[in-house]
Parts: structure tokens; C-alpha cells; sequence
């Protein structure tokens, strides 16, 4: 029985969704940072559980011919490159796999072609964006990177995937508040000033936005810190301020302050001109970020006449770089800040057919059903957590021709698309795309189609050969919902409403999918909400 610091001789077999090694023995998988498939290494045991352990390298027996040799192991231990050991060509291989891997897994999909992903000529400096703590290390202000699964700082200087002139200011400003003795923020304690210090710069305007993060609104010498900045970079043309008091790993507080200049910056992504606010998401590689949504555009074949619905909107990247291709784009975003730069950035622009809305995805598009707005295409680019059931019910009740995800985690990508299926949407296409080099995150954009245009025919039916009757009268799932919780109390889900309209002959789907996994259990409604949906179905006159 294997125990802690045991060394033992293994073989690594395959690479963990975060990049870890992988490797085997006495019935245990055991997953070890800095391992690549088809290593040999004498392995020391960190941690063993009932099935699983954790292990580092003591000595590498046989390397892979695919090691990247030259990166700074720090990268590694902090996370910043946790793929960065593995050739470039092979770590957009692992990312491909990475998301066929989960749509055979979690979706049950097995015949899908997953396209080669799509990656940089330079996968390094692209990052945008970059968000440091400042902590005391060794009796000195630093900034740098917290160990992986720790608190504990490591002193970094270059970050290697930061676009260099972000880690330029970053030295500066670290070296000014050294210099006027501004006190780094201590979590034991719970005292000290500056918390993290924040850097954007646009990719094509070279605009620098610097946010200080502190624990009080005070600055001592505050504007000398300005001034020295501005006079160092003169591309400086924000610079914020953000009071953060709470005991949380959240970076930003509630309270912002314009320092110096706006409280935004500019920048460029498909022809269009966009103001980024400090708060606002905006993709922290403007390159791979314009192919991922130049990819969702060309997924969407739109036309001239459609209705687009662009959840998560954030500043607007992808609604406004369709609005000029469609009659209305309808957005909504959840940051107040970012639906603010959504409206100036369309009228920037000279765009006029845009709607945002500051709510929840989830309440805008029941609010948009029940106003009755017929989408043609949908586009939803979630958090890591991916969509919920009551969005994903929503969407399908709005029955656009075309549905385009855009995920960031190949995992709730798959549990969406897996329910997506069994209400009625196929799987069409996915193109992983690289927008993370050197780490184990990847981009992937699905494109999901009502219709089967395989089996998809035209044909000529005359209005006189139609009986209207069953159909003159046609409600919406969120209509149907609506009728049943009101009169009987009760919350029916969109799947089971698709049950029984099947059992009653009103959908027929030929491309209605079901899990390809043996044992796939789909719910079945109850017979108490069968009657509650049929009940439903009588009063719109659908059967």
C-alpha cells in the first residue's frame, strides 16, 4: 500500500483537464504537475486518497520529445503557464481533445467532428489584461503570482504572457509605491493599503488603463504616483481607483474613483470602436478573440431581415459586430458598467438597431418570450459555469433556427448542449480556439440547428390543403409554464412539455437526439404534471 514520500518508478499516460500528468499504479491514478504523456519519472507520493494521489517529480527517467525545456519553472507553479512545458502544436492537440473528450462524456456524442483548434503564429505576450496582488515578501513590497492553491506570493517581473508593456508598468508602479512607502495589504493581518494593482492596454490604440486596488480611499502622495506615471508612459489615459475593505478573494469592491483622465479606454475588434470600462469583461486576447467571434458570425450565416439575441453581452464585441449584417440585435448584460459602454459604444459606431438591457440572462430572455420576440439566431458566451436550465428552457421556447455557444469550459459546454439535444437542437459544429496559449483553457464555438438540414426538404403545399384548426392557436413553452404555475402551482420544465406535445402528435422531430450512452436515464414527467400539461394544451386549442 502506497503511502506519503514513497518513490516510486511510473509512466505517464495522459494529461487531466488542467494539465497535470497522469500516471498509475497499485489501482491508484495518481496526477503529477510538470509530467507529460509517454515520461518515465521516479514519482515521491504527496497524497494518497481511496482512488486517487498526488505526486511531483524526483527524477525524470525518460523525457518526452514534445518538453518544452526552456520554460522558467515558475510559470508552472504559479499557474500563469500551466501547459507551457508542452509544445505549442501538441498543446492545441490536447485542447481538441479536450473538448471531444467532453461532449463524448458528458454529452453521450461520439460522432461529432471536433475541428483542429484554431491557434497564434506568437502564443506569447497577448494578454490584455493584467490583474496582480501586491503582498510584503521578505520585508519588501512585490508584485507577482500566488503559488497554485496558496496565498503565498512569488515575485515575478516577467509574466510571459502579458503583453510586455503591461509588465513594464507593472515594475514601475511597483517600484513608486515602494519609493513612497504605501503599504501592501497583509490577509493575516488585515492591514496595509494597496490590495492589487490592475493594468489593460489596447491591443491596437496602445490606450493604458492602471486601477489600484486599496483597502481605504486615501492615497498618501497620491498625485505624485500620478504624475510619475503619466510622465513615464504617456499612453496612459485612465487611471482608477477601487476600494476594496472586505475579508474576500473577490479583487474588486463596490467603490470606484476616477484617479487621472477617463474612467475608460478605447480599442479596436472587427472595425469596430469600443469603450472599456474598468469593471467590463472584455477577452484578454484581442487576436484569437477576433477569430473566435469572426468563427461565431460565419456559424450564424445570417441575413439581412434576421433578429439576433446576444446573451452576455459584455461591451457589446459580438452584437455590434453583427448589428450591420441584421435588421435588430437585442443584448443583456448584468454589469451596469458594461451595458453603459454596450449603448455608447453602438452610437460610437453609428449603429441605431441595438437594444441592451441590464438584467440576468435568465430574466430577459423569459421576459423577451413572453414579449414575443422571434429570434433567428441566439448567441450565448456564459462564465465557466455555463447556462442554466431555466435559460436554456427559454431559448428553445423562443424557437430560434440557430443556436451559437460559445464556451469557456468544455465541461458545462457539454452538460448544455446534452439538454440543448433532448429539446429538440442538433449538433452541427465546434471549433476549439485557442485564446489562452501556454495554459490548459481553451475557447470553442458550437453552432446547434433546429432544423436537420440533412434531411431538409422544400416543398409546395397549397393553404387550402391545411387544416389550421389545431394550429391556430399555438402558445410557447414559457406560455405553458406560465398557465400551469398559476393554476396549479405547480413547475414543469420545458422537456417534459416536449413529452407529452410528442405523445400528442404535435412534435415530430426526426432530429430529436438521444444520449448515444447504453445507459442514459432521460426524465420522464409525473403523471400528476402530464395532466397539468395536457390541461394547458387544451386551453391554447393545440389539441
Amino acid at each position: 500500500m502506497l503511502k506519503k514520500n514513497d518513490v516510486i518508478e511510473v509512466e505517464i499516460v495522459d494529461l487531466s483537464h488542467d494539465g497535470a500528468g497522469i500516471a498509475k499504479a497499485e489501482g491508484l491514478v495518481f496526477f503529477v504537475e510538470n509530467a507529460l504523456p509517454s515520461e518515465k519519472i521516479l514519482m515521491r507520493v504527496l497524497k494518497v486518497n481511496k482512488k486517487i494521489g498526488f505526486g511531483k517529480v524526483e527524477e525524470f527517467l525518460r523525457t518526452s520529445d514534445q518538453r518544452n525545456e526552456n520554460l522558467d519553472m515558475a510559470y508552472l507553479r504559479t499557474g500563469i503557464a500551466d501547459l507551457g512545458h508542452l509544445s505549442y502544436p501538441s498543446q492545441l492537440a490536447f485542447k481538441r481533445k479536450q473538448v471531444k473528450d467532453s461532449l463524448y462524456k458528458i454529452a453521450g456524442l461520439s460522432n461529432v467532428e471536433v475541428s483542429p483548434t484554431l491557434g497564434m503564429e506568437r502564443p506569447l505576450g497577448y494578454r490584455n489584461k493584467a490583474q496582480v496582488p501586491v503582498r510584503r515578501v521578505n520585508g519588501q513590497l512585490e508584485t507577482g503570482f500566488f503559488r497554485k492553491n496558496s496565498h503565498d506570493l512569488l515575485p515575478i517581473e516577467d509574466f510571459y504572457i502579458q503583453d510586455p508593456v503591461i509588465d513594464q508598468v507593472i515594475l514601475f508602479t511597483r517600484d513608486l509605491l515602494r519609493r513612497f512607502d504605501l503599504k501592501p495589504y497583509d490577509e493575516q493581518e488585515k492591514t496595509g493599503l494597496i490590495r492589487n494593482l490592475v493594468v489593460r492596454r489596447g491591443h491596437y490604440s496602445g490606450e493604458i488603463m492602471v486601477i489600484l486596488v486599496t483597502t481605504r480611499s486615501k492615497i498618501f502622495r497620491v498625485e505624485q504616483l500620478i504624475e510619475r506615471l503619466v510622465e513615464a508612459f504617456p499612453a496612459i489615459e485612465s487611471i482608477m481607483q477601487n476600494i476594496n475593505d472586505q475579508n474576500t478573494n473577490t479583487i474588486f469592491g463596490k467603490d470606484w474613483q476616477t484617479l487621472h483622465g477617463r474612467d475608460y479606454i478605447t480599442d479596436r475588434m472587427l472595425n469596430n470602436d469600443f469603450q472599456i470600462a474598468a469593471p467590463a469583461f472584455y477577452q484578454v486576447n484581442t487576436e484569437m478573440a477576433e477569430k473566435l467571434y469572426q468563427t461565431a458570425i460565419d456559424f450564424s450565416e445570417l441575413a439581412a431581415d434576421d433578429v439576433v439575441l446576444d446573451a452576455y453581452s459584455g461591451i457589446g464585441t459580438i452584437g455590434l459586430s453583427v448589428a450591420k449584417q441584421v435588421k435588430q440585435v437585442y443584448g443583456v448584460e448584468v454589469i451596469p458598467e458594461a451595458v453603459e459602454n454596450s449603448q455608447k459604444n453602438a452610437e460610437i459606431n453609428g449603429i441605431t438597431n441595438t437594444h441592451y438591457v441590464c438584467d440576468s440572462a435568465e430574466n430577459a430572455m423569459a421576459n423577451w418570450s413572453k414579449q414575443d420576440i422571434k429570434p433567428d439566431v441566439i448567441l450565448v458566451d456564459p462564465p465557466r459555469k455555463g447556462l442554466t436550465e431555466s435559460f436554456i428552457e427559454s431559448s428553445v421556447s423562443m424557437e430560434p433556427k440557430k443556436i451559437i455557444y460559445i464556451s469557456c469550459n468544455p465541461a458545462t459546454m457539454a452538460r448544455d448542449i446534452k439538454l440543448y439535444q433532448e429539446l429538440g437542437y442538433k449538433l452541427k459544429k465546434v471549433q476549439p480556439v485557442d485564446l489562452f496559449p501556454q495554459t490548459h483553457h481553451v475557447e470553442t464555438v458550437a453552432l446547434l440547428s433546429k432544423l436537420d438540414v440533412d434531411k431538409h426538404i422544400d416543398v409546395e403545399i397549397k393553404l387550402d390543403e391545411l387544416d389550421l384548426t389545431s394550429a391556430e392557436s399555438k402558445a410557447s413553452y414559457a406560455q405553458i409554464k406560465e398557465y400551469i404555475l398559476e393554476k396549479f402551482d405547480l413547475k414543469v420544465s420545458t422537456l417534459y412539455i416536449a413529452q407529452i406535445k410528442k405523445k400528442c402528435g404535435i412534435v415530430l422531430r426526426e432530429h430529436y437526439n438521444k444520449s448515444k450512452k447504453e445507459k442514459q436515464v432521460i426524465p420522464q414527467c409525473t403523471p400528476e404534471k402530464e395532466e397539468a400539461i395536457m390541461d394547458a394544451l387544451r386551453h391554447f386549442k393545440m389539441i
